[in-house]
Order: structure tokens, then sequence, then C-alpha cells
């Protein structure tokens, strides 16, 4: 089913399920449902079940729009509050997924024990406010049908379960596995992964083995076959919980905790001085206040330290890491604060994440999603056009492209004499970055914005700038 254009701009990654899709309209967040989808809701919202999850802030909060407008050709229309900002699985640390699992399960379990079940079982239905995951599918809900299997198990397994198995049992990271394939790890790939005496390790033999092996098993079965044997078996809503109730003891024994890299005690390893950092922290401070951001990005976040200081200003905050283990430090400190205001993500400001999914909309790019009222780009600048090559320009045109006009950026040079900047460019050939100097650092920003503030710290090396951009 389509919507009419009617100034409504239909979400892209709201596609698989026929019955229910996503959609914005004058800044609300829209889902249209058909007769069936409608009824399962309205059966949903009734229930207690709906009051104590979106009462206990997991599941994203939700109401029908009544009467159902005309111009939307569905039987009834819902609208959602709006997540601050959408992330994506392969941008999460790996106690976030942990998380994310977790509460997908407790949803499970609760939903089962009401009578009703999920369709889905997808990482994607799990977003974030601050470092608090909610559950957003609302549309996944249906009435339970005893004797039928979880549907969305396979998919649990593919975007939850065997990243998380992944990084746990292997050390390996597990976001390039999920950024390389939208529907997650395969149980072919897992069975090569954990073939010989990996097949032992908790989870797997049942999880990655049998699980591939009934697949197998009834590759030439249509799902109603199957389900009709399950029936035939005894298969019950408390074999249902039993399994849930097992996964959740499973994800709960795949804790991992990150090793120490250089990054993991930033304050501690740099070269700031506290002359310095105390600096540093008052100048991003007063231009956070100066600002009154809504939004913020902190860019090269570390271990949040600037992020916290422009969460006094503004309303969210998303701090940006490509040390995973960063930020998993960052997100179980904010978890544990019960923090609502700063999302931590993974990401390689070098090689972002791009578009995927279907015609490569499905999944929107990071810098699609990211634009703010105030960007920090705090000792980043240096990394990007020695360490990774990039050139100046480049480097202050994305800075400029993720900042609302009018918006404040604030961005830090580090002088080719400054000590980190020496050890970079050490590694690289000599007369290779020319233009890598404080006054065509600042001629660059001129022709971006208008600086408003300018502050050299105490160690005369480093330069912090406010620039309001585009004025």
């Amino acid at each position: 089913m389509t919507v009419p254009d009617t100034g409504v701009r239909v979400e892209p990654g709201s596609f698989r399920d026929p019955g229910n899709r996503v959609f914005h309209r004058a800044g609300e967040v829209l889902r249209g449902l058909d007769e069936r989808s409608a009824r399962d809701w309205r059966a949903l919202s009734a229930s207690d079940l709906f009051r104590d999850l979106t009462a206990a802030g997991h599941l994203v909060g939700t109401e029908e729009l009544v009467p159902t407008p005309v111009d939307v050709p569905w039987a009834a229309v819902l609208r959602h509050d709006r997540i601050p900002f959408v992330s994506h699985p392969y941008e999460w640390s790996y106690a976030m997924l942990r998380d994310a699992a977790l509460l997908h399960l407790d949803v499970l379990r609760a939903a089962l024990e009401a009578g009703f079940t999920t369709k889905d079982g997808s990482a994607y239905n799990v977003q974030w406010r601050g470092a608090r995951p909610v559950f957003i599918d609302v549309g996944s809900f249906e009435a339970l049908r005893d004797g039928e299997p979880w549907a969305g198990y396979r998919q649990f397994c593919q975007t939850l379960l065997y990243p998380l198995l992944i990084q746990a049992h292997l050390g390996l990271d597990f976001q390039p596995f999920l950024r390389a394939r939208i529907d997650g790890v395969e149980p072919d790939q897992m069975r090569r992964l954990f073939a010989g005496t990996r097949r032992w390790r908790a989870g797997v033999p049942t999880h990655v083995h049998l699980h591939g092996a009934m697949q197998a098993r009834h590759a030439d079965a249509s799902s109603s076959d199957v389900r009709a044997q399950l029936r035939a078996a005894g298969f019950s809503r408390e074999l249902a919980l039993a399994t849930v109730r097992g996964l959740t003891r499973l994800v709960r024994r795949l804790d991992h905790r990150p090793g120490d890299s250089h990054w993991t005690d930033y304050q501690r390893t740099c070269a700031y001085s506290v002359p310095d950092r105390q600096a540093k922290e008052d100048f991003v401070d007063r231009a956070a206040a100066a600002t009154a951001p809504h939004s913020a990005l902190d860019l090269g976040a570390n271990d949040g330290r600037y992020a916290r200081i422009a969460a006094r200003h503004a309303a969210y905050v998303v701090a940006v890491e490509q040390d995973p283990g960063v930020v998993d430090v960052l997100y179980r400190a904010l978890r544990d604060e019960g923090e609502g205001r700063i999302l931590p993500l993974v990401m390689d400001l070098a090689d972002p994440s791009p578009g995927g999914g279907w015609r490569g909309v499905e999944r929107a790019a990071f810098v699609d999603r990211a634009r703010a009222d105030l960007v920090l780009a705090l000792a980043l600048v240096h990394h990007l056009a020695i360490g990774r090559n990039v050139p100046l320009p480049d480097v202050l045109d994305q800075l400029a492209a993720l900042t609302e006009p009018g918006g404040s950026l604030v961005v830090e040079f580090v002088h080719p004499d400054d000590p980190m900047a020496r050890r970079l460019l050490a590694n690289k050939p000599d007369g290779l970055f020319p233009d890598y100097r404080w006054d065509a650092f600042e001629a660059l920003l001129a022709r971006r914005g208008r600086v408003v503030a300018r502050a050299e710290l105490p160690s005369g090396t480093r330069t912090l700038y406010q620039v309001v951009m585009g004025g």
C-alpha cells in the first residue's frame, strides 16, 4: 500500500512488514496500520502490558489518532514519541548491544505472559534515549497463537545473539559484521567461525549448530507446515517462555569487558597540562552556554568529558568515538547514572556509517542524520588531516556540513609543533602537509563562518575557536 503525496514522507527503513508503515508528517512520527494490524494494536493498547511497558520506558510512547486522518489510506494511524537521534546497531558498543538484546527478551517475555508475541526480533527494533534502550516497533505485537514458535528468533540470532557470541567468545569487534549485512550474521558464517572445539562454547551448540541443522531440515517445508509440526509436537506458550528465559540467562552470561588501550585512559595519558585542560573546559562551557543548543555533537568524544559539559546546556548530545572499548566504558558509566541525554556511539569519522540496505537508503548514512546546533571537534582535526591524510579544507567542509546554519562549531587546532602533531608528522614524508598551519586554518574557517571566540591554551601549541556557521 502506498501513501499519496499529501506532505507525507515515508520512512525508507519501514517497508518489510506490509501490515504497517512508519511515515513523517508536519514533524510527527506516524505509523499506518492495515485492518489486521489495527486489531492487534487495539488489543495491545487496551492491555496492562502496553501500560506497564510504556510506564517503565521500555516501549516508545504511542497513541492512536482518532478519528483516523482521511488523507492516508490506513485503517488506523498511530503517533509515536520522537526518538532524539536514530542510530544503527553497528554504531553501538558491546554493552549497548547486550542491553538491547536483554530489552528485546524482556519485552517478549512480558508479551508472552500477557497473551501476545512479537513478529520480529531485529536489533533495529531498539533505539536509545541517551543510555536507555527503548523498543520502538509497536507494529510488531500480535496475539499469541498457541503452538507457534517465535517468528523473530532467526532475526534475534543474526542481529543480536550472534554478534554478541562473536565478541564474547572470539574477541572480535562485532560492528564490522553488522555493518556488512543489514540482515546480520548468517548461520553458515557462524558455523565456520565456531568449528572444532569452539563449537562447545556457551550458546553455540544450541543457537548456532542445532539452529542451522533445523533450518537445513526444514528448508523445503512451508512455514505453515513447520508450525503444524510444532503444534503436533506439543509446542506451547510455556515452552516459548522457557526458551526466552534460557536466552536471557545466556545473554547475561556473555558479558565482555574491553581491554585497555591508549584511549581508555586518555585523560591521564594525553598531553594536556592541568591549566590547558581547565582553559579548554571553560571555553567549551562558554561556547555551549552562548549557543544554547537543542542538539549537540561531540566528534572524537573519547571519555565524554566535553559531551557532559555540552549536556549542561543542550537538550541532547550525541558523543561519537572511534574506539569501541572507550565507548563501552562511557556507556556503562552513563547507564549507571541513568543518563537520558547523552548517546555514545562507535564511529570512525574518516569512514562514517554509509547508507545501507534496500537502495542504499533503508538505513540512513550518519552524515544524513547528524546535523546539530553545536558541534565539538576537539583534538580531532590533526588526526583526520595528518593521521588519515584528509585535506584540511575537506575536514572543515565536513564539520560545516554537520553544523546547522547559525549554529556553532567549536574546533581545536593542534599546531605542527605540538607533541601529538609532531608524533603524527614523524610517520609522514617531509613536506606532505605544507598547508597544515594555523594561518591557513584560520583562513579556511573565515570562509565557512564567523569566528566569535578564540583562545590559545596556556601551552601555546593549541588554539580553540568558536565559529558561527553560515554567518
